[in-house]
């Protein structure tokens, strides 16, 4: 069975099943994303508008036994950055994809009924796609529900909740996950572009496919082996993760005075403690939850849980060290339960996390809410943003146009899009990447962490200038690389510090495809596809000034450790200007 591209257009509700392109053939994930919106979306185009598109895409290593390699990405022109954006998530839609044999799903242009919104149904051999006036207004679990009855729980589901809908900059893609539960393509915005398509769900026949082929099972399965074991041995996705998630970061980052608190005002939290995932992991043993899971099948790592409330009753899953600290440090929040509980809303209604907890932080500087206040953090997702009242619009759009609104200057976005949960100003490897990928403020671009806080790789000061250009640069490469085969982010701590773990990975993609890829052709990958990405973002009319952090960073000094954010712009525009000459 040979992968295929399949293309829906919304414009006359017609679909066309075709042959992958050669140049296409070796990309997968957030490779073949960019390449597609590179080659087919015009860098000038309203994001919104008919000429954008949206394009879904399992990674190399989908659909395999791969461990840890069930991420799907999306791409489109983003419409809270203005430039090109790749989001990736687990669940289930990857592995099914790659197993239907769908290289591609690419949605493009707009249907003329702007009242109806629409269901794509993706089988082996046709699109159906057809109006779903009865979900219309309906949130994310009652979408789930709905399809999973349809089709006896034999699919895979992304949906949008009503910001989606409305085509609000917050707003993401929700992926079902094997617990029937959520996980997020989160960042810039792509539920807006999804729900801009008339496209309310899309689900992916899960029950007539065929398992993937493998060139050379036995060596695909001795490469796994070898890289499995290394996922396992490895401390922090071995040991760390597993026992207290990705939260386990709270009381990490804190100590080394990089956790934003109260809108990027301190590299402190006072309430650390209170939220952090020992506590977290205390409070899911107490009350019967579960302390380890996986987002997508084949997970080794299981950083995921399930999080209950006092009685023991659900509350949320998937609980995360962003969502916790945007709501718990950022904007103040003490309560876990209730943050909790926020959880859940923001699963069900379809927001980011992150870009969702920042705009409220900012919306702490007016008088839309007071830090701290969980409830009105509450009613202002539920009844303003989920129902596109007035403010909720506003809120919806977003934390760079919050500020615009509201005229304020401490506005923590680049290329609009808002910063996550390690300050630039303490953690200066991180803040490199922020600047310079062309994704906008975006964590997992460039995971400097790694190696200026958690040692993996070796250590860099994450106070100094000193190496961090270039560990953020190397990093990006790695990590477009990474994106592109479906792997986890997590994959990154073995990958920097076990000198077995990489070339395992290179192994299991070479046994795939019965290809012969080194070391070199993957950093080569990992180039082109930033080289792509930047070079589309041009022609969308951001230049190197947009490759730069919010100004009050470099004169207001951030507590504990009263540093300020002191690259030059020659120092930023060197970190790809290599790129441009090749």
């Amino acid at each position: 069975m040979s992968d295929k591209i399949y293309r829906v257009n919304m414009s006359n509700l017609s679909y066309t099943i075709e042959d992958v392109p050669a140049k296409w053939m070796g990309l997968g994930g957030r490779g073949l994303t960019s390449t597609i919106v590179s080659e087919e979306v015009d860098p000038e185009c309203h994001p919104l508008g008919p000429n954008n598109k949206l394009v879904f895409a399992p990674g190399l290593l989908s659909g395999t036994t791969a461990a840890n390699s069930g991420r799907t990405s999306v791409g489109a022109k983003s419409p809270l950055t203005g430039g090109i954006k790749e989001s990736n998530s687990g669940g289930t839609s990857a592995g099914i994809m790659a197993k239907l044999g769908v290289k591609a799903l690419i949605i493009e242009g707009i249907p003329e009924d702007d009242n109806t919104f629409y269901h794509v149904h993706v089988t082996k051999n046709e699109v159906l796609i057809e109006p779903v006036p009865e979900l219309v207004g309906k949130q994310n679990f009652e979408v789930l529900d709905e399809m999973l009855n349809r089709y006896n729980k034999k699919v895979a589901v992304m949906t949008i909740g009503t910001p989606g809908e409305m085509r609000m900059s917050i707003a993401n893609i929700s992926v079902k996950d094997p617990q029937g539960k959520f996980r997020s393509l989160g960042r810039g915005g792509l539920g807006a572009v999804m729900g801009s398509k008339k496209i309310k769900c899309i689900t992916i026949d899960a029950e007539n496919y065929k398992e993937v082929h493998y060139a050379d099972p036995e060596k695909f399965k001795e490469a796994s082996k070898v890289f499995t074991k290394s996922l396992k041995e490895n401390p922090i996705s071995g040991e760390g993760l597993p026992a207290f998630g990705t939260n386990v970061l709270v009381n990490i980052i804190n100590e080394a005075g990089g956790l934003p608190s109260h809108n990027f005002r301190s590299g402190n939290s006072d309430n650390a403690e209170e939220i952090c995932g020992e506590t977290m992991a205390e409070n899911i043993k107490e009350r019967g939850g579960k302390t380890t899971h996986g987002c997508h099948a084949g997970c080794v790592i299981q950083c995921s849980q399930v999080y209950n409330d006092k009685e023991g009753h659900y509350l949320t899953s998937g609980f995360e060290y962003e969502m916790i600290w945007a709501f718990g440090a950022n904007l103040g929040i003490k309560d876990l339960d209730m943050i909790a509980k926020i959880d859940a809303l923001m699963d069900d209604i379809g927001v980011d996390a992150i870009e969702t907890g920042v705009t409220l932080g900012l919306a702490a500087d007016t008088d839309i809410i007071e830090f701290g206040d969980g409830e009105r953090a509450y009613e202002l997702l539920k009844y303003e943003v989920a129902k596109g009242t007035p403010l909720g619009r506003i809120v919806g759009s977003g934390t760079g146009n919050l500020g615009k609104i509201y005229g304020l200057v401490r506005v923590p976005v680049v290329k609009n899009q808002a910063i996550p949960a390690y300050e630039p100003r303490a953690v200066k490897g991180q803040g490199v990447t922020y600047a310079t990928t062309p994704m906008g403020a975006d964590h997992t671009a460039g995971y400097a962490v790694a190696t200026n806080i958690l040692n993996s790789g070796g250590y860099i000061d994450p106070l100094k200038k000193d190496g961090q250009l270039e560990l953020s640069r190397n990093l990006q490469i790695a990590t477009a690389a990474v994106d592109s085969t479906g792997m986890c982010i997590f994959v990154a701590f073995p990958a920097l510090d076990d000198p077995k773990c990489l070339p395992a990975l290179i192994d299991m993609i070479n046994a795939r495809f019965g290809i012969n890829l080194t070391a070199d052709d993957v950093t080569n990958l990992g180039e082109n596809i930033i080289k792509i990405e930047r070079e589309f973002n041009k022609k969308a009319g951001l230049t190197s000034s947009s490759d730069r952090l919010p100004e009050f960073m470099k004169y207001e000094p951030l507590p504990p450790h009263n540093t300020v954010w002191d690259f030059t712009d020659e120092e930023l525009d060197s970190v790809w200007g290599y790129l441009d000459d090749k």
